[in-house]
């Protein structure tokens, strides 16, 4: 099988390291691992024979996207996939959430993941060839209390995403979005800032934004198992490549209850849609 090079951001804990420990134990794959501090990457030492390189990356930082990008192409003469991981969550009610704060998350999880794909395009475009993956969440799809801006930012992972397939398709390109629901990664615990309600009106939600914490490596995911798949899809199903994959049964439950009955509601409202219309021209 072709040795494919692949570029993950975020491989310190949850699902970056889940999937870096995978593929470095592959004979197939060149991996290139970063983490904003390269000595959280120390667990990959059992496993590099020359074909992994750690790379420090911080996705907010223009100049460490550009370095991280060439020192891949430099050192393996190609880079095949890119894993957009790395991801911040934040829980708070809408009103009471710190603007500083969710702005940030915002960097993280779409204007980091933006700038590092358009960083590896035209190295993919020249090579006819390449596949994005992109990290959203079963939050892209559907939405829940106390997630409001999380939320925000990965439906804007979603719709910049299906947008990217549509235009590189033509190029070799594939877009691939990840959608887990809960699983044992690093989330729900320290990868997440949480804010209590202060406003009475909301103390209905201290629990479940508590009980997000308390829950964090107890969900029924499991990452490593999302690293075999996510491997299996790139190297043995690229011509089939889905858009969507949610992984989880929560995930993938709530995204056809979700669409089953957005289906139903869009049908309810249709004939008003359609008045909206100025009549057809005949």
């Amino acid at each position: 099988m072709l040795t494919k090079t692949w570029l993950i951001t975020g491989t310190s804990t949850g699902f970056g390291k889940s999937l870096a420990t995978f593929l470095a134990q592959k004979d197939d794959v060149n991996l290139v691992a970063t983490a904003r501090h390269t000595d959280q990457l120390a667990y990959l030492d059992q496993y590099n024979h020359g074909q992994i390189l750690k790379q420090v990356l911080d996705v907010t930082k223009p100049d460490e996207i550009t370095a991280a990008v060439a020192a891949t192409t430099d050192k393996f003469g190609a880079l095949d996939v890119l894993i957009n991981n790395a991801g911040l969550g934040y829980f708070g009610t809408f009103e009471e959430s710190d603007r500083d704060a969710v702005r940030y998350m915002f960097d993280v999880n779409v204007w980091g993941l933006v700038d590092m794909t358009r960083a590896v395009l035209p190295t993919m475009r020249n090579q006819g060839a390449g596949i994005i993956v992109n990290f959203s969440s079963i939050a892209g799809l559907a939405s829940f209390p106390t997630l409001s801006f999380y939320h925000g930012s990965k439906h804007a992972v979603e719709g910049i995403s299906a947008s990217l397939a549509q235009e590189v398709a033509d190029q070799g390109i594939k877009v691939m979005l990840i959608e887990p629901s809960g699983f044992r990664t690093d989330w729900a615990g320290r990868s997440s800032q949480k804010a209590m309600p202060k406003i009475s009106a909301y103390a209905q939600f201290a629990d479940s934004i508590e009980g997000s914490e308390t829950g964090a490596h107890h969900e029924p995911g499991d990452p490593d198992k999302a690293a075999a798949i996510i491997y299996d899809q790139v190297m043995n199903h690229a011509a089939e490549l889905p858009l969507h994959l949610p992984l989880g049964k929560f995930a993938t439950d709530t995204a056809i209850a979700k669409y089953e009955k957005s289906l139903a509601d869009f049908k309810a409202v249709r004939e008003i849609s359609l008045s909206a219309d100025q009549p057809e021209e005949k």
